[in-house]
């Protein structure tokens, strides 16, 4: 899975992770903090994401608000990622696959009866 994403994915996904680290660690969430965190992992990310990161969540209780809210706040700026950088596109995608997932009709028409016997006639009904 993580193949199929993205270099800034990718960053996204390592900072949120360093962040709910240093959260569920009592940590401080600065950009600093999150550096620190990243580079001692071996996660290198663009320079921007520890800013915006520590910039929104350095309150504990937006991370609190955002783990325990089914749905988080995600949904209505989808629209918005394509124009930055373009990875919008494959994120789309990756939705779109998702949302394909078809059910497998059966076909019932001959060959089974709801009770067991044959659909030739025959029966009470």
């Amino acid at each position: 899975m993580l193949s199929t994403l993205s270099k800034s994915q990718k960053d996204e996904f390592a900072t949120s992770f360093a962040v709910l680290a240093l959260y569920d660690g009592g940590a401080e969430v600065t950009s600093e903090q999150i550096n620190t965190l990243l580079a001692a992992t071996g996660n290198e990310v663009e320079a921007f994401y520890p800013i915006i990161y520590a910039n929104f969540l350095s309150d504990s209780a937006k991370i609190s608000e955002l783990i325990t809210s089914p749905g988080g706040s995600g949904g209505g700026s989808g629209g918005g990622a394509g124009a930055a950088g373009g990875d919008g596109d494959a994120a789309e995608e990756v939705e779109k696959e998702e949302e394909k997932v078809e059910e497998e009709e059966i076909d019932m028409a001959g060959g089974m009866d709801m009770f067991g016997g044959d659909e030739e006639g025959g029966g009470d009904y």
